[in-house]
């Protein structure tokens, strides 16, 4: 048990990591099985624990990245490579993935290979396909850019190399659901749904953290258009999307991925380790919180406006009217 422990980056980790992981586990598989089941209301049931399991995978990601799960980096690139595979992410290239929000952190910006939004507007019909249906709460958008992980190594030749792992994982998935829905057909219904949850809950806890600037500079390497951002701008522009500052254990439901202010004042903390760091340093700050409510009708109202959005830095996002956010910075997705 000792050796095991050593593992980790902190001694008390063992405890909250494998609880989580099992979770994880349990409602991966245990969706999987309800959405195969005949009954609908024990399907609806599998969505939302599918969709469940891989946000909290996809946290874990996020931890590996920054490499407060285990001392070492192969072990957390391990742990990070299994689980792209439970986000439906297993296309990506997980030292791609660590780059980008490396970078994110580094540069005090959204660091992407490319900016969407103006090449959106060369592309009216595409755009307005996307404007339809994020109107009616699909995210589209975040489709398009996971899309995008799979055809982008056909297209530019810096990402040639990845092209026998997309076509390997597109092959070991066309078969695994294949065999699901020998099982039942329910499952190529049923698991775009829980994926499309997932997304949409992955990009709710997005588009509030900051207000950066955005640069595409990804595929080269840091330059001097990000070195006058430092610590005082990132705490001005970067805010916690508490899910509920009162009933701090909700915040658990996203991995604690809602304490944005600490995350970015300490990045190796763990996740567990949040809250109270929260407490300490942020508790009674409202100008760093933004509350659950406001956020829900945020994004609601620019569900469609923030396609092509990208919001100023210290923009007053306490009047709800001003702060749109920002779309497509995902972790899960390098470009």
């Amino acid at each position: 048990m000792t050796k095991i422990i050593k593992l980790f980056r902190h001694n008390d980790a063992l405890m909250p990591n494998v609880l989580a992981w099992s979770y994880v586990l349990f409602t991966y598989i245990f969706g999987f099985m309800a959405i195969l089941a005949n009954d609908l209301w024990i399907n609806a049931i599998g969505v939302i624990f599918l969709a469940h399991s891989m946000v909290i995978a996809a946290y874990f990601i996020h931890e590996c990245a920054h490499e407060s799960v285990f001392k070492q980096s192969r072990h957390n690139q391990i742990l990070g490579e299994i689980l792209l595979w439970i986000t439906g992410n297993s296309y990506s290239d997980y030292k791609a993935l660590k780059k980008k929000h490396v970078r994110h952190h580094m540069d005090r910006a959204d660091i992407v290979s490319f900016d969407f939004r103006e090449k959106l507007s060369e592309y009216p019909k595409t755009l307005k396909l996307l404007q339809t249906l994020e109107w009616f709460y699909i995210p589209a958008l975040e489709i398009m850019m996971h899309a995008l992980v799979i055809v982008l190594p056909f297209i530019k030749s810096n990402r040639k190399h990845l092209r026998s792992r997309v076509a390997l994982v597109l092959a070991l998935r066309i078969t695994m659901f294949t065999l699901l829905a020998s099982i039942s057909l329910k499952v190529l219904v049923l698991y775009p749904i829980a994926y499309m949850i997932f997304l949409t809950v992955m990009r709710f806890m997005d588009v509030h953290q900051h207000t950066y600037d955005l640069y595409e500079t990804l595929d080269q390497e840091r330059g001097e258009e990000v070195k006058k951002y430092d610590g005082a701008f990132e705490i001005a522009n970067t805010y916690s999307n508490l899910i509920s500052e009162r009933f701090a254990w909700l915040n658990l439901f996203v991995l604690n991925f809602s304490y944005h202010n600490v995350h970015h004042d300490q990045q190796m903390q763990p996740w567990y380790a949040l809250p109270k760091l929260h407490d300490k340093l942020y508790k009674g700050n409202e100008t760093r919180v933004l509350t659950f409510s406001k956020l829900l009708k945020s994004y609601h109202t620019y569900r469609v406006a923030r396609i092509i959005n990208a919001d100023e830095p210290y923009t007053n996002v306490h009047h709800g009217k001003d702060f749109i956010g920002v779309d497509g910075v995902s972790f899960l997705t390098a470009h």
